[in-house]
């Protein structure tokens, strides 16, 4: 069986499809502790204490935080997963979880 040619007119071009990333970005306010952001990560993202406490500093400190980088499906999900976990019963002010945003990894 003759095997198959490519012509000299024929460019051969091989793409890597790449996926497009996205970051879950951790959003602060005052209506949560740090004991809530660490149990909430541990929690949702199966983070060690140290990193969970890492997370609560820097949220605290500069007002947000990277959590993951995934891809789109993963991203709405461990976004929804922060949203959905509900108030702080440490704080009576908490009336709700604490906000996630999606942005793109660039």
């Amino acid at each position: 069986m003759p095997k198959p040619s490519v012509s000299p007119d024929t460019e051969v071009v091989e793409r890597e499809a790449l996926v497009p990333l996205y970051r879950v970005v951790l959003l602060d306010d005052n209506d949560h502790t740090y004991d809530y952001v660490i149990e909430m990560l541990q929690k949702i993202f199966i983070f060690t204490l140290e990193q969970a406490y890492g997370h609560a500093e820097e949220v605290d400190r500069c007002g947000r935080t990277v959590l993951i980088t995934c891809e789109l499906p993963t991203a709405e999900f461990a976004r929804d997963q922060i949203h959905g976990y509900g108030a702080d019963w440490r704080l009576p002010r908490s009336k709700g979880s604490m906000s996630a945003v999606i942005e793109p990894a660039q």
